[in-house]
């Protein structure tokens, strides 16, 4: 365990911020806004050592570094841990959280003029949850991170969001604790499978569960991730919440709160129940090509700017499930990369949308046209994101949307990569036809005849994620070679599990429920003879897994 903890810090320092924003008078908005804008700029900054020290030498390469755990509540039977620590895949979700959050706040210095105080602290409050999402290892902590998320973006949609706030709000909300209430159903049902203890996933990953358990707990973990993604035909929650709500809520949500879904299939869904997954990975592939298919089409025939983004939103977030369930080296960081790139791509999409509206208080696209003459800066700005958002090579887009290809192709979803490819083109048909309609042709309404280009403020707010969209289009190897070994992990958990879970199958049929058989060291599985080529050493790692990993148990020693 480090002596600092950092994560820790990282993660509460948001809160100190909101604490503080009580104590200032709610007419000071300069003041509020300086404040929050400090407390997310400082957070960023601390969360920088983590990229500078995930993988330091000496650490545990791929696994879960920075650890802290520390017991927290005992009540009952129930045993909960302060359990906290990132891999090469929360490590990135994390960076673009705090990465993301000044760029939010520093939206709203125009854009909200109303409680300005209580929309800081909601801020700061939705930034404490997603970070929490993230680097929780204990499966409850998770869940109340995962709920904190749920209250402030409710508050910024109902208060601060359109005409039909409300309706979005409430429509957020019913989704999201629905699935959130069957993900704790399930929680608590895997504890007491797990015989008690706490509720630690290292722990929850060396249970061997039977295949009718597996089914049922999956499919409560899958469809809470599933709506949140939010994958077809869950989805229709998002439109709303996106067309409602005001810029901030819209680019934290399409950034980083979508991709606690995504996380939440590949931290828990699939390594925890791989038999299950592996049942259901055509059922969500299917579902994923359909997803992008049809919101493509949907986004084709959208007259409002921001709901078109919002559809394009669960396009791209099906090409990232249809990677992560390719379970292949290039389909899994295919999908994590496009996680980021979609957080980068869609957030500036969004805050495009923001400038925009704050101009013209509309967002219909029949209002604009000949912008690029008025506006030649916002113009250009606009069309590199655009150019991201499809996917063109050397943005960002390219890179994540060719590996899930890739690995789809070279997986057992074949058909499926080749079906969603149509996705691409469809992307590039909405976007540009989109972008051709808001900024060429004649300037003939009067009213865009006299807006202002973007200002030094909204110059600031968009440079930091076009210089991402460059970076991680031409150079993105510095954050593939830092998943690798945590990406190689989850792959080898997941496909060992399911062997080991099918060669244990006849034997386990005559022990209790919940019983984890454990051979002797160097005993051949059942069917197998002793001395078989495929029968690894005693304390040997199966084949891609590396050495020492949490599912190896030691020689003769039950988990």
């Amino acid at each position: 365990m480090n002596q600092l903890p950092l994560l820790s810090i990282l993660t509460f320092t948001p809160l100190i911020g909101a604490i503080l924003l009580l104590f200032v008078n709610k007419n000071s908005h300069g003041v509020l806004r300086t404040i929050a804008m400090a407390v997310t700029v400082v957070t960023f900054v601390l969360s920088l050592p983590l990229i500078t020290g995930y993988n330091a030498p000496g650490s545990d390469i791929g696994g879960f570094q920075f650890l802290e755990n520390v017991p927290w509540i005992a009540a009952g039977p129930f045993q909960m841990s302060y359990h906290l620590g990132i891999d090469g895949i929360s490590l990135w979700l994390v960076i673009l959280t705090t990465f993301i959050m000044p760029i939010a706040v520093l939206s709203t210095y125009t854009a909200v003029e109303e409680k300005v105080k209580e929309y800081m602290i909601c801020l700061l409050l939705l930034e404490v949850g997603m970070i929490g999402t993230f680097i929780s290892m204990d499966l409850f902590l998770f869940y109340i991170f995962w709920e904190i998320m749920l209250i402030p973006m409710y508050f910024m949609i109902g208060i601060w969001g359109g005409k039909n706030r409300i309706y979005a709000a409430v429509k957020f909300f019913i989704y999201t604790a629905v699935g959130s209430l069957l993900m704790l159903v399930a929680l608590i049902s895997l504890y007491f499978k797990a015989g008690g203890g706490d509720f630690s996933i290292l722990r929850f990953y060396q249970l061997h569960l039977d295949p009718t358990t597996q089914m049922w707990m999956f499919l409560a973990f899958a469809l809470a991730f599933a709506i949140k993604v939010p994958m077809f035909p869950l989805h229709t929650w998002l439109p709303d919440a996106h067309t409602e709500a005001p810029t901030a809520g819209s680019v934290i949500l399409a950034a980083v709160m979508l991709k606690c879904g995504t996380y939440g299939y590949v931290r828990f869904a699939m390594p925890l129940f791989p038999d299950a997954n592996a049942q259901f990975t055509p059922l969500i592939a299917t579902l994923s090509v359909i997803g992008i298919i049809y919101a493509s089409l949907v986004a084709m025939v959208q007259q409002d700017v921001k709901k078109l983004v919002a559809y394009s939103s669960v396009a791209h977030l099906g090409f990232v499930m249809l990677g992560v369930y390719a379970l292949n080296q290039q389909g899994v960081t295919g999908g994590m990369l496009q996680m980021l790139n979609h957080g980068v791509s869609t957030g500036a999409l969004f805050l495009i949308v923001g400038f925009i509206y704050e101009r013209r208080h509309t967002r219909a696209i029949s209002d604009f046209g000949g912008l690029a003459k008025q506006m030649p800066v916002f113009a250009t700005m606009f069309m590199i994101v655009t150019f991201s958002s499809i996917g063109l090579p050397g943005t960002n887009g390219f890179v994540g949307e060719f590996l899930v290809l890739l690995g789809s192709f070279e997986s057992g979803l074949r058909w499926y990569a080749i079906i969603a490819t149509s996705g691409v083109i469809l992307s590039a048909v909405y976007m540009l036809w989109m972008f051709q309609r808001v900024m060429f042709g004649e300037l003939n309404n009067p009213k865009n005849q006299t807006l202002k280009d973007l200002n030094a403020r909204e110059v600031a707010i968009m440079l930091p994620l076009i210089f991402l969209i460059f970076f991680l289009g031409i150079y993105p190897r510095p954050i593939i070679d830092s998943m690798a070994p945590s990406i190689d992990r989850l792959i080898a958990q997941t496909k060992v599990q399911k062997q080991v879970a099918q060669v244990a199958a006849p034997a386990a049929m005559a022990l209790p429920p919940g019983h984890m058989a454990v051979p002797e060291a160097g005993a051949a599985p059942a069917g197998m003879p002793a001395g078989h080529p495929g029968m690894p050493e005693a304390g040997a790692a199966p084949a891609g897994m590396p050495a020492g990993h949490p599912a190896i148990p030691a020689n003769n020693e039950a988990k």
